[in-house]
């Protein structure tokens, strides 16, 4: 294999996904970039030679199989999968409905689930790949107003920490990457969609959350372009890092995390030891 590598990456047609399609194309890659409008793919990213836009819905399985197909009858191969498509539902948890909740699972843990299913088979027979998915900090720790998001984003660390050990005989590797606040399209009307407000005893602090995040939008300290260039490196790295952390912000939320972990097994380890049987 030469230094030369397919990238696919999801959600490319805006946001984050466009700054890696761009990183990796300036690099001399060739870039599957795909959205749900390969129009706003063309816009963003333009015309090139190395450079496939291929419409997918994540959250549709026949999608992703003619997406990985349709990379494949191209360029032959596909070295680094990016699950960077992403929404976000902001709410507190019996705001929203199971609606809601079902679109952001979908999007944020099926979606990446059925792309990377579709593209696992193409790796396996390479017996080389990279599987990257892009979490957050709220797949670290659960955050206010964040019940379903960080649903979605648990759910995703969970699948990719067992999934590993699964596909590492084959060569394939897989991180997980934690950003932080990146100025990125996801707090913008396209991509947040807002819980009513319709339970009094959340009233104040809803509209406190929703105001938050919109002054926010805009206005967050990442910036990503720099973490596309990140996501290069770590391609590039053998072995590649399983997780990455994105921003000091998240770092020390990935701190007091373990401290906190430590903290409530150290608080109950003589219970949690006298549980088994008397003759295990």
């Amino acid at each position: 294999m030469t230094d030369k590598k397919v990238w696919l990456v999801t959600g490319a047609g805006r946001g984050m996904g466009v700054d890696i399609a761009k990183a990796a194309l300036a690099e001399g890659h060739a870039v599957v970039a795909t959205a749900r409008n390969t129009d706003t793919v063309t816009a963003a990213l333009g015309q090139d030679e190395d450079l496939l836009a291929v419409k997918l819905d994540v959250t549709d399985p026949a999608d992703a199989q003619a997406a990985v197909q349709a990379a494949v009858e191209r360029f032959g191969r596909i070295d680094v999968l990016v699950n960077n498509a992403a929404n976000f539902y902001g709410g507190y948890f019996e705001e929203l409905t199971p609606t809601q909740i079902d679109d952001q699972l979908a999007t944020g843990l099926v979606g990446p689930m059925n792309v990377t299913r579709a593209v696992l088979p193409v790796m396996r027979r390479q017996r080389s790949g990279h599987v990257m998915s892009i979490s957050s900090g709220a797949g670290r720790s659960g955050f206010e107003f964040n019940s379903a998001y960080s649903a979605a984003k648990f759910g995703l660390e969970g699948w990719m920490e067992a999934l590993q050990p699964e596909v590492e005989p084959f060569g394939i590797n897989t991180t997980i990457v934690n950003p932080g606040f990146f100025r990125t399209d996801l707090l913008t009307p396209d991509s947040a969609t807002y819980a009513t407000s319709s339970i009094p005893d959340y009233a104040d602090r809803h509209t406190e959350r929703v105001q938050w995040y919109q002054d926010m939008n805009g206005h967050q300290e990442g910036d990503p372009a720099k973490l596309a260039q990140a996501l290069l490196t770590m391609a590039d790295q053998q072995p590649p890092p399983r997780r990455f952390i994105a921003l000091a912000a998240i770092l020390e939320v990935a701190e007091q995390k373990a401290k906190t972990l430590q903290d409530q097994a150290a608080a109950y380890r003589d219970l949690s030891s006298s549980l088994a049987h008397e003759d295990a």
